[in-house]
């Protein structure tokens, strides 16, 4: 297993930009969050989880791990089809997504296997150019995929209720998000892990 990387030379940095979230550090700890490291995987299993339970998601999951013989793989997807995909436990249109990431890696209209030597926003603008993949999720393989230590995603509901309830606030325009998204900056991924635990706390 293994988990997004970070230590003090993060926590220090944050402490000494921002006295509440150093606060709310000490008070929670070492977070320990999973990461997958393979990217195409990840994108399938973020596909698959849009719009249902986190259960009902590994129950698809599994069934289509069973189904490609634990090789979720480009090739293990376009070979097994959509209607043996879709009978997963999946809509046909989620399907679709997945047959077309499988065939975007497989033409390299996607290289996944480089994925990891572009930015931030080259990789954002190359997975949502396919279907079924908007900016959050992108955004969300940035953190748990690729260990990319600068995303908090104004599209993410939980981060933004964590820093309405970190500093009090009734709302929370895009410029007030920007300004606090730079005072977090360089280690913005390590700000949201706790920004996603203020998010059930109250305020």
């Amino acid at each position: 297993m293994t988990f997004f990387e970070y230590g003090q030379v993060e926590i220090e940095h944050l402490k000494g930009r921002d006295t509440k979230l150093g606060a709310a550090i000490d008070k929670i700890g070492l977070i320990q969050r999973e990461v997958t490291p393979n990217v195409f995987s990840a994108l399938i299993q973020s596909v698959l989880s849009q719009q249902i339970s986190t259960k009902a998601a590994q129950t698809v999951y599994n069934r289509m791990a069973v189904l490609l013989h634990h090789d979720i793989t480009p090739q293990s997807i376009r070979s097994a089809g959509l209607d043996a995909i879709q009978a997963c436990g999946m809509s046909q249109r989620k399907a679709g997504y997945i047959l077309g990431i499988a065939e975007a890696a497989l033409t390299e209209a996607v290289d996944f296997h480089t994925l990891h030597t572009l930015t931030d926003r080259e990789i954002i603008k190359k997975l949502t150019a396919l279907n079924g993949v908007g900016v959050w999720t992108a955004e969300m393989l940035l953190i748990f995929s690729l260990g990319r230590p600068d995303v908090v995603s104004y599209g993410d509901l939980a981060i933004r209720r964590g820093i309405m309830n970190l500093y009090g606030l009734e709302e929370l325009p895009k410029n007030l998000f920007d300004k606090y998204r730079n005072s977090y900056s360089p280690y913005g991924s390590v700000a949201s892990l706790y920004l996603w635990s203020l998010s059930v706390m109250e305020s």
